[in-house]
């Protein structure tokens, strides 16, 4: 597929999206909110990708909504259109958590606003130590209940941290993104794709089906009593014990070898 927001590519098992308008520090236009929302539901049927990696191009990351591309046409939108917009934006999220294969941020610089949240619906983040966050949403006259940045950042990194990033939009370094679990890792910025890259190959070389339902169920859980969710596991885990990979995984134990799963 093409697209003429980012660039796309599948190699190896792997498929980067390369957010790519680096003069504008990879703003978001209506086109790009249109194109990721395709992608992450194109995905879900690609058989050839087994990891998705999310970046960009240049110094940052993603600056959020282009200024006057998206906020300024906004303004002049019916309420009807606007709701339009606002429900793309949450589809993008909605198809990233549904999407049974790990994605993994490469954040290469600032994540701000709808940026911050396209890092933030990834299941890992790994941070380049120039990376930067900033959920901007209340100093421009929003809620920062945005694209689901209620729901998941509270679950990132607590209640209380979130409230706070959430109410001031404050900037936090790579470093303070640590410290809070918000990055998972913190590297050298020149060892970023690199690093990505080799976690990106552990995670396409496991056993695909048992991560989609591991991620699945990451997300389900959450809203589940224990006892709900210690049925859904044993049931889920039943499914498992069945597969051929659970079989490979107990000879390659067995004969001491590393395991060999199924890549589809």
């Amino acid at each position: 597929m093409v697209y003429s927001s980012f660039i796309y590519e599948v190699a190896d098992g792997i498929a980067t999206i390369r957010l790519n308008d680096p003069d504008r520090l990879n703003a978001l236009t209506f086109e790009t909110y249109a194109e990721l929302e395709r992608v992450f539901a194109a995905l879900a049927n690609d058989s050839t990708a087994k990891a998705v990696i999310l970046t960009g191009n240049g110094k940052g990351f993603c600056s959020g909504g282009s200024v006057h591309e998206i906020i300024g046409k906004l303004i002049e939108m019916t309420g009807e259109d606007q709701l339009r917009f606002t429900r793309l934006t949450c589809d993008v999220v909605k198809n990233m958590r549904s999407l049974q294969k790990p994605i993994i941020a490469a954040v290469n610089g600032i994540a701000a606003g709808a940026g911050a949240i396209l890092a933030l619906a990834c299941d890992i983040r790994i941070l380049s130590e120039r990376a930067k966050f900033a959920f901007l949403f209340t100093k421009v006259g929003l809620s920062g209940a945005d694209m689901g940045a209620c729901y998941l950042l509270p679950r990132v990194v607590g209640y209380g941290r979130a409230a706070e990033l959430l109410f001031t939009g404050d900037t936090i370094d790579a470093q303070e993104c640590l410290r809070i679990g918000l990055a998972n890792r913190v590297v050298e910025h020149e060892m970023l794709l690199e690093r990505v890259y080799d976690l990106a190959c552990t995670l396409r070389n496991g056993p695909l089906s048992a991560l989609g339902v591991t991620k699945e169920l990451l997300e389900r859980e959450a809203d589940m009593d224990l006892y709900d969710a210690l049925e859904l596991e044993a049931q889920e885990q039943a499914r498992c014990i069945q597969s051929e990979d659970f079989k490979e995984g107990y000879r390659a134990f067995i004969e001491k070898r590393p395991a060999k799963f199924r890549q589809s």
